[in-house]
């Protein structure tokens, strides 16, 4: 099935691939360090990390930027409120947002891009804006005048014929349909950063700094943009207006926008207790295996319900499938191959590519891969299950992990090495040989105290993490 994404562009779903060559020229709005990422901002990332893989899986090569926003309305306020410079203030964030990134296993981007090391570009963007008459100065800032731009809405689908406010905005977020125009360089207040620019002193307004990376990294048009559904407006729909005045051409030909995610069916909100950072529900016990299952487990396009009874569950059906894996790879199963299992393993491959590449249905390729588990365990069970059959299913979880990433567990500080864990069965099989029964329990409490389960099989002792 050919790869198709739902567009928020032209709201249908379109055969995707890439407009020059096999490279996808690719987008994605990055974290505002101001504080620590929370898991709404992760449910984004994660959908991200999945697109990219899929892409991958489909054989096309990743060009990928994301931005930094090391400098926007919070965080100055925030830095000043700390006594911080801007550089000290973000720099802290920016090291903690990489960190929970890597635990929750999220690739990196081929280019990662701090605003802040981009303002020149900035200030050459808004003087070129300003010479095809989109801009006016009030106050020492500098605004972009939507109603030169007739497309304006054409990404939200907001008719904003007749409606342009005319009025200007100065913050970076405002609400949806209140059509201003917007900065794109701001005024030093007093205590505020500032750099000193052809364009007068000041700073560079929030939406400006991903038109220009993009577009000095990727050209003109992308082949695709991402990001959370809150930002299609004002975010993107700016984003399009100054790109486009400044190109002529169009900015992105895709547009993916990930939904909320609720948690425990609420919005998230510090006032009811229910706002957590990745590292909040890490510190509970859960694992980032199962916190990244949950988060791609429902298809991007829906809202996500996050719930502690959801992370248990996205436990145990990671458990279910290490155990299925760890039971290929250990128990002895008849010689030769059966044909019946082997067209089963390659139906539940086919239909966990084509479901990924029906708009990234995660829910639908998950079902998929559990289906098959079902029936290949009753294979086993049953004794149809042949040892030339194991090679098939191994490469089926292997094509499911390239997605998900869940199986391997994560390694903890101080953790076992495997190959102690093999010295001491070793050890514990000497000793129930020697009918030392009180030495190999002993043995076997140590393990499981260090997160080490064993299970004595007919093929002999399988061990496993929890």
């Amino acid at each position: 099935m050919a790869l198709r994404f739902y567009n928020t562009l032209s709201q249908q779903l379109e055969a995707f691939s890439p407009a020059r060559e096999n490279i996808v020229r690719m987008y994605t709005c990055g974290p505002t360090v101001y504080d620590f990422a929370h898991i709404g901002n992760f449910r984004t990332f994660t959908f991200v990390d999945i697109l990219r893989k899929v892409l991958r899986a489909n054989d096309f090569v990743l060009d990928h930027v994301m931005n930094i926003t090391d400098v926007d309305d919070k965080i100055i306020r925030n830095a000043v409120a700390q006594h911080k410079a801007l550089e000290e203030y973000t720099a802290a964030y920016t090291k903690a947002f990489l960190e929970d990134c890597s635990l929750l296993r999220l690739e990196r981007p081929e280019r990662l891009v701090p605003a802040t090391e981009h303002i020149d570009d900035m200030v050459k963007a808004i003087e070129r804006l300003a010479a095809g008459n989109h801009t006016y100065t009030s106050d020492g800032s500098v605004y972009f005048r939507i109603s030169t731009f007739p497309g304006y809405g054409k990404l939200s689908h907001n008719d904003f014929s007749g409606n342009i406010a005319g009025a200007r905005v100065d913050v970076d977020e405002y609400e949806k349909a209140d059509a201003r125009d917007f900065a794109l360089w701001k005024a030093p207040k007093e205590g505020e950063p500032a750099w000193q620019t052809e364009i007068g002193p000041g700073r560079p307004g929030w939406h400006i700094e991903c038109s220009v990376m993009a577009i000095k990294y990727l050209g003109e048009t992308l082949d695709l943009h991402a990001g959370g559904v809150d930002l299609i407006f004002p975010h993107h729909e700016n984003e399009i207006a100054q790109s486009e005045s400044l190109t002529g051409k169009p900015f992105a030909r895709f547009w993916l926008h990930c939904e909320f995610l609720m948690v425990e069916g609420q919005k998230m909100s510090k006032s009811l207790g229910n706002y957590f950072t990745l590292r909040d529900v890490l510190a509970k016990g859960y694992t980032p295996e199962a916190i990244r299952y949950l988060l791609a487990s429902v298809p991007y396009r829906k809202q996500l319900n996050f719930t502690f009874d959801g992370l248990k569950s996205a436990a145990t059906a990671i458990e279910r499938l290490r155990n299925f894996k760890l039971r290929l790879e250990t128990e002895r199963y008849p010689e030769g191959r059966n044909e019946t299992v082997e067209a089963r393993t390659e139906a539940a491959a086919a239909a966990f590519r084509d479901s990924l590449n029906e708009d990234l249905n995660t829910a639908e390729a998950l079902g998929a891969i559990f289906e098959y588990v079902r029936d290949a365990n009753s294979a086993m069970d049953s004794g149809e299950f042949r040892a030339g059959n194991a090679a098939g299913a191994l490469d089926l979880l292997r094509r499911f992990d390239d997605i998900f990433d869940v199986l391997d567990p994560t390694v903890q500080t101080n953790q076992t090495a495997d190959s102690e864990v093999e010295a001491m069965i070793a050890e514990r099989a000497a000793a129930k040989k020697a009918r030392n029964f009180a030495r190999a329990d002993q043995i076997r409490e140590q393990l499981l105290e260090q997160g080490i389960i064993l299970e004595d099989t007919k093929s002999g002792v399988r061990w496993k993490r929890k």
